[in-house]
């Protein structure tokens, strides 16, 4: 007996039906990359074609004289390491602190966790704009401005909320009963979570670091505000905003740097990105 043929015109009509979503997507693709491909393309522009009435969406000449000027620069190097230091440290101490507030959250049961989760949503919701203010007294009365660290601890306030939450939703997913069994087998309840949780936390962490990283590496409001008079604490969003001359902004240089400054995040979230999905939808499917 034959199965009866499928009619041709049913794959026309489905592929008819996901045309708008295909086009919508194409279109928010373009839209998103656009600037990020007019940022490349103006740091190989020369001057001429930056400064230019018409504009030219690809590079009559390339050239290499921005990068050089933006290398060149003072405090290039120091401001690098600058946002290094205070972005790893930042995020470090998020996925270490989360990673505790996580499980207490998950694996045990006390009074009040409902609250304190209720408390981390409301903490991660809130525009850290809004709090400049309070954090430079803050900042101001214990002695803490132009300080590296008070930068690194504020990032990790920023980062810490969303840690929580996700590695939280992450360590629901795992079965308890895998630690359980290697207790049994004569672990402690920190060496079976080490052992056992933190393998197949790796998706997780990588996907929480990777917006550790960016947030923190980004941040341009509160490094302009509480880094006034040690210049050699600013860090590189801080000094993007300095390429300045007699004759206004150097664009060229800005683009270069920026390109420059770009491509630490983008090479991350390549090396991550087969754990960072995963990561972001374990942590959104348990409560």
């Amino acid at each position: 007996m034959t199965m009866p043929a499928v009619p041709p015109h049913v794959p026309v009509r489905s592929r008819l039906r996901r045309l708008p979503l295909r086009l919508a997507a194409a279109v928010t693709v373009v839209v998103c990359l656009f600037p990020v491909y007019w940022m490349i393309s103006t740091a190989f522009k020369p001057s001429a074609d930056i400064q230019s009435a018409d504009p030219l969406l690809l590079p009559r000449t390339w050239t290499l004289d921005h990068f050089q000027r933006a290398v060149a620069a003072d405090g290039f190097v120091l401001f690098w390491r600058n946002s290094v230091l205070v972005t790893l440290g930042a995020v470090l101490l998020a996925l270490l602190v989360a990673l505790g507030a996580s499980f207490a959250v998950a694996r045990l049961r006390w009074r009040g966790r409902r609250q304190f989760m209720l408390m981390v949503f409301v903490a991660q919701m809130a525009p850290w704009e809004s709090l400049i203010i309070p954090v430079y007294i803050i900042s101001r009365d214990t002695d803490m401005l132009d300080r590296l660290p008070t930068l690194t601890l504020i990032y990790f306030m920023m980062t810490l909320p969303f840690t929580v939450v996700v590695l939280r939703g992450f360590i629901a997913t795992i079965p308890p009963e895998l630690e359980e069994a290697a207790q049994v087998d004569g672990c402690t309840r920190t060496g079976a979570f080490r052992r056992v949780a933190m393998p197949l936390l790796a998706p997780g962490l990588m996907a929480t670091s990777l917006f550790g990283f960016i947030t923190a590496w980004n941040e341009f409001a509160y490094a302009n505000f509480l880094i006034i008079k040690q210049q050699d604490n600013r860090t590189l969003p801080v000094w993007l905003s300095s390429f300045q001359n007699t004759f206004g902004t150097d664009w060229g240089a800005t683009m270069a740097a920026s390109t420059l400054f770009a491509l630490p995040a983008l090479v991350i979230f390549l090396l991550l990105q087969r754990h960072v999905a995963s990561g972001f939808a374990a942590g959104a499917v348990k409560g």
